[in-house]
């Protein structure tokens, strides 16, 4: 199942004393559907997925597939730096019906490329059902190397990677190689990145794993559907009419300045858990002009 477009790092809305909202969270479900979201990513950096514990994270993603009921695929981050915790989580999505686990690069124990490999080889073998590789090394310190990804796209349920290096001539390089490994297979490449997402799209690109789509999912799924479909104008225009928001989200450590838009909108609560903190003062402004750039209401 090759899924293409805009899919939203769905953030995890929060009481104000840190506990999940529900409601919240199955309105921000509603609205992304409504919305032409082209698939859901629950449990990853924008999810806060590091500051809940084992039976939050199950329980956020079982929910995240019951509410959204098969009308878009639903893909759960399930990685982490311990390779066991990494599979127990990944059963567990794979259990309730998740469409695919998305398996982040091990942070902070920094391994080798060959632990790299043992890593992910080990998880998709334990587990059969679709799996991303997401390489995001400004967070976790080790980076995949493409001859790594190379060998791991030959293990036949690693069907995709979410590509966060913003590094445009070494996904072309990927692109132009991966045909070479694959042959018929379909692997996919994701932007991790929305401001060099439209670049990664056009040249080969299957779509964008969007934190700007918390806020402009209608936008990105436009976006993202003409980048696919090589419509470089009408994608260009969308594009540099988000760019404000691509740029200025990241002001603070994501999902701080995210989850403080989303609550400027009305959307959500104002709750994040420590060691985030709310989006500073001086900082607000910064944020409010990009929503007014780009077209957000509230």
């Amino acid at each position: 199942m090759l899924i293409q477009g805009s899919l939203v790092a769905l953030v995890t809305p929060m009481t104000p004393e840190g506990a999940v909202d529900w409601d919240a969270y199955e309105r921000l479900i509603e609205w992304h559907i409504a919305s032409g979201t082209d698939g859901i990513v629950t449990m990853g950096t924008t999810g806060e997925s590091p500051t809940l514990d084992i039976a939050e994270h199950n329980e956020v993603v079982a929910f995240t597939v019951k509410k959204v009921a098969g009308r878009v695929p639903v893909i759960a981050g399930t990685g982490g730096n311990s390779t066991a915790e990494a599979i127990e989580l990944t059963q567990h999505a794979r259990d309730v019906g998740a469409d695919v686990s998305l398996q982040v690069v091990p942070y902070y124990n920094k391994p080798t490329q060959e632990g790299l490999y043992q890593h992910f080889k080990a998880i998709a073998e334990a587990v059969n059902m679709p799996m991303w590789l997401y390489n995001v090394p400004g967070r976790t310190v080790a980076d995949l190397k493409n001859e790594t990804v190379l060998r791991l796209a030959q293990i036949p349920n690693i069907v995709g990677l979410k590509d966060a290096t913003g590094d445009i001539a070494r996904a072309i390089d990927l692109l132009r190689r991966l045909p070479e490994v694959v042959g018929d297979k379909e692997f996919a490449v994701y932007s991790g990145n929305d401001d060099s997402a439209l670049a990664l799209m056009l040249v080969g690109g299957t779509g964008v794993i969007s934190v700007t789509a918390n806020l402009m999912p209608r936008e990105m799924h436009e976006m993202a559907s003409a980048a696919v479909a090589g419509n470089v104008a009408v994608a260009r225009a969308i594009n540099n009419r988000l760019m404000p928001l691509h740029q200025k989200l990241f002001c603070e450590p994501n999902p701080v300045a995210p989850k403080w838009a989303l609550y400027r909108m009305g959307r959500i609560g104002s709750g994040i858990r420590l060691p985030l903190t709310p989006l500073s003062e001086a900082n607000r402004p910064v944020v409010e002009k990009a929503m007014r750039e780009a077209g957000v209401e509230f």
